[in-house]
């Protein structure tokens, strides 16, 4: 829309530009320092401490409430207004690790192709539309078909947590359930060739 000076002297109002996501890089630095990884640490045997893990739940909270406070879509206010209240119990009492799934999980996450998502889909968590980028990174989690996410506003929460943001189910335990059945598999189709 514009304003009675724009029509006046005739100036063209800026396009609406898509809403940016918030940076993440905070905390993915707050993730190096609570993840166990020997190699990085002197002690092999160190845990990250109750505020080192709240600190990295406070920062993606902050980043939802972000979301929350430009979005227009019910369902993305109702779904974001979910995601802090549990970041917000887990606040008070923090785990002594992290929960969540490694990069390498959200690695090798199955994506989805661009020409197979239509214009109006869009991200549960940001409610921006996935075509809106020139090269969207969407990921299929293995919960459901249908839930599909920008991997920029679900690999916090899943790093964190390791369960869709949308169901709740467990990610850790549904990708080593898949990885076994496929071992099994292999295992008897070996055994068939040499009995």
């Amino acid at each position: 829309m514009s304003n009675p000076y724009e029509v006046e002297h005739n100036i063209k109002g800026k396009p609406k530009t898509a809403n940016r996501r918030p940076s993440m890089s905070s905390f993915y630095n707050a993730m190096q320092q609570i993840e166990i990884n020997p190699s990085s640490h002197s002690n092999p045997h160190a845990t990250p401490t109750p505020v080192d893990m709240a600190a990295a739940m406070r920062l993606l909270q902050d980043q939802y409430h972000t979301l929350l406070s430009t979005t227009s879509s019910p369902q993305t206010s109702s779904l974001l207004e979910t995601l802090t209240e549990a970041l917000e119990l887990q606040i008070y009492n923090p785990p002594t690790t992290v929960e969540g799934v490694n990069q390498a999980y959200l690695d090798e996450l199955e994506r989805v192709d661009k020409k197979t998502l239509k214009e109006e889909d869009t991200c549960p968590i940001c409610a921006e539309k996935f075509l809106d980028d020139a090269y969207p990174l969407v990921v299929e989690l293995p919960c459901h078909k249908t839930h599909r996410f920008d991997l920029e506003c679900v690999g916090p929460w899943l790093r964190l947590n390791g369960t869709c943001p949308l169901d709740r189910r467990s990610l850790v335990m549904k990708k080593d359930v898949v990885k076994k059945n496929e071992g099994e598999e292999e295992e008897e189709v070996y055994d068939d060739l040499y009995a």
